[in-house]
């Protein structure tokens, strides 16, 4: 008992001292559960911290992300590329150690964490991959996919809404291999919670079907053991082992206390917490046997290396097999993937078609799911509305079998679960909502581009076009909201072919988010020479040009893009040069050469019109201070789409209008 103590107070040193160096930190998560930490990371968990990419790891998620340093501590610990300069350097510009855990910046992060329940909900989605890879590749006697996620979690992440909807999916998924340890100290920032949060969490979780293991002295080796092994055990559903723990556990003054929450204890308080765990070492200083305590370097080889055997005898009995396992966790797409969209995609231009892009969507859907067996659709209970499923669509049902994932109405829930699934590997996931509700899972989408991993999002009933269901349901400002996050691509496409370059983008796409903005109503198709077609995967490109030189240039997306059409072949019958730019990927656009924009929007043709029902004055740097744009100034209206269409200007006459205005100044 006391060499596990020692070991834990082996993190509670190194929080406490990393946090007072760095004059800002949370240690009171750490040293309240580093004795929880030490038992599940040195008996149980399966990494080999040499290589932290081993495709069957056990998973551990941080969801309390503000106790980073309880994380940091661990990985520098057990031998991953974590320094103690790294330790040192916590929360300082560019340093492995950022304020809350970040993936890609830290060897051994599984995930961004930090706003609380995100973390929770990234492993479902691990959990959730981990069961449906399981029952696509193993066979008897070979279970290549066979490992834990494992979640740590504090009060704030069950208060957070999203803790409810994905711990009420992942019951119903009878998630077995998801253990969370729920870190119950009663406290937050502001004090004891039993002001605000006397939620009875046993009671909230048997409802939502988990396994549950309460009442655990979280400061006690042998009942967290038992309680592992109690969760291992059950395996029809997800386990939760609530802990009791004293946040802040050996500062003498301060634990208990949400002094210690988000504070560095101060120096005479670290001091006495050194006195009070007997801890004698000076700061940043861990003495060689608790390094080979911890040390899980040879082990985690070894156990990499029992499963690289097992891995080699699958391969000789089910090469097939084998060989799809390896590239769909290498992320590679399937050899004659490029081929294939593309005469997909000229078969579009070849055949037009005047049909909603959601449609087109599906169709498209339709074709990626016979190609890519890893694609994993779902909706948040939109499926009719959004058209998700295809053909081959099968729900996922309790034992990991299916490749359409139900969400309900979890629109927040079902974004991070995606991202949870990203970050496991295996699938290319996509999810779907209206597009106005796309502000319920709008954290989760920021996480996903701030991590640059693959998540897309199928956003339908795109603008005022959806018409009765009023401005509730009508996006206005959501398009300029999802154009201005770092690392976004945001595609609003005009017809079913640019839909299909689109969602060719998003497939391709590794490093980071797709949104694919699409209409309810038909859209007529537009025709394209094959230059221009090639171009609509520049983000912006001339659809249609003047004889000579533009005297004005209309900008248009989505269902506008007819629209400007329509216009500018009215004013070339007033034989004014008008050229029209659709441009359904302002980001990607944005990323072209100089020499290509310029081609596109002459810097020397000053009148412009842009034309999009969402928010104005996004388009002010693409029209300049000479141009005007037709757009929403405003929350929409309840009527007919036709109607509001023209309530709002986007008619020819309207567009006519405000051209002739500027081709006569």
């Amino acid at each position: 008992m006391f060499a596990r103590k020692t070991a834990a107070n082996a993190i509670r040193a190194l929080s406490m001292d990393s946090i007072q160096k760095a004059g800002s930190g949370h240690p009171g998560a750490p040293m309240g559960m580093a004795d929880i930490a030490e038992v599940l990371w040195c008996d149980y968990l399966n990494h080999n911290p040499s290589n932290p990419d081993w495709i069957n790891r056990d998973r551990f998620v941080l969801s309390n992300g503000h106790g980073s340093m309880l994380l940091y501590s661990l990985l520098h610990l057990t031998g991953y590329d974590v320094s103690i300069a790294d330790l040192q350097s916590f929360r300082q510009l560019h340093s492995k150690t950022p304020g809350h855990p970040e993936y890609k910046y830290t060897p051994g992060v599984e995930t961004t964490t930090g706003p609380l329940g995100q973390g929770l909900a990234n492993a479902v989605g691990m959990a959730i991959a981990e069961k449906m890879l399981a029952s696509q590749f193993n066979r008897p006697g070979y279970d290549i996919v066979d490992h834990y996620t494992y979640v740590f979690m504090g009060d704030g992440c069950l208060m957070e809404g999203i803790s409810h909807e994905v711990c009420s999916l992942a019951g119903t998924l009878k998630l077995g291999k998801l253990i969370a340890f729920y870190d119950d100290n009663g406290i937050s920032i502001d004090g004891d919670v039993g002001g605000w949060f006397t939620d009875n969490t046993v009671k909230r979780f048997e409802a939502y079907g988990w396994h549950v293991i309460s009442n655990i002295n979280g400061h006690n080796s042998e009942e967290i053991k038992d309680a592992i092994e109690q969760a291992r055990y059950v395996n029809d559903r997800p386990s939760i082992i609530i802990c009791k723990t004293v946040i802040g556990y050996g500062a003498p003054n301060k634990a208990g206390s949400s002094e210690v929450h988000g504070a560095p204890l101060g120096e005479a308080e670290v001091a006495a917490t050194r006195e009070s765990l007997g801890w004698l070492y000076e700061p940043f200083t861990i003495p060689d046997d608790i390094y080979s305590y911890w040390d899980a370097r040879s082990i985690g080889k070894i156990k990499e290396g029992f499963w690289n055997e097992k891995l080699k005898s699958y391969e000789a009995l089910f090469p097939k097999l084998a060989a799809e396992f390896k590239r769909r966790n290498s992320n590679e797409l399937p050899v004659d993937w490029s081929k294939n969209i593309r005469l997909y995609i000229e078969a579009l231009n070849d055949s037009p078609a005047s049909i909603a892009t959601r449609k087109a969507s599906q169709n498209v859907i339709e074709f990626l799911g016979k190609q890519l067996p890893e694609l994993i659709g779902g909706s948040a209970d939109l499926a009719p509305s959004n058209l998700t499923m295809w053909s081959g669509s099968c729900a996922l049902n309790k034992d990991g079998v299916g490749n359409y994932i139900h969400y309900g109405v979890r629109e927040l829930g079902m974004t991070a679960i995606i991202n949870g699934i990203a970050l496991h590997r295996g699938f290319i996931a996509y999810g779907a909502t209206f597009l106005m509700f796309m502000e319920y899972a709008r954290n989760a989408l920021r996480m996903s581009a701030l991590m640059h991993i693959r998540n897309i999002q199928v956003y339908t009933h795109d603008s005022i076009g959806v018409g009765e269901d009023g401005p509730t349901h009508q996006p206005i400002e959501q398009l300029a909201n999802l154009r201005t996050t770092p690392h976004m691509q945001t595609w609003r496409p005009c017809d079913q072919v640019e839909t299909a370059v689109a969602w060719k983008s998003a497939i391709e796409r590794h490093d980071g988010p797709s949104a694919l903005v699409l209409s309810r109503q038909a859209l007529p198709q537009i025709p394209r020479c094959m230059e221009q077609l090639l171009n609509i995967s520049r983000g912006g490109y001339i659809l249609q040009d003047s004889i000579g030189k533009p005297d004005l240039i209309i900008i248009a997306t989505g269902s506008e893009v007819s629209l400007a059409v329509a216009a500018a072949n009215a004013l070339a019958m007033e034989e004014y040069q008008v050229r029209v730019v659709s441009m359904p990927s302002t980001e990607i656009f944005d990323k072209q050469n100089i020499e290509y924009r310029a081609s596109v929007l002459l810097p020397d043709v000053t009148t412009r019109i842009a034309i999009e029902a969402g928010i104005a004055n996004f388009w002010c740097k693409y029209v300049g201070p000479d141009g005007t744009i037709i757009g929403m100034t405003d929350f929409g209206l309840s009527a007919p789409a036709d109607v509001l269409f023209s309530e709002f200007g986007f008619t020819v006459e309207n567009v006519l209008s405000k051209a002739r205005h500027l081709l006569s100044h």
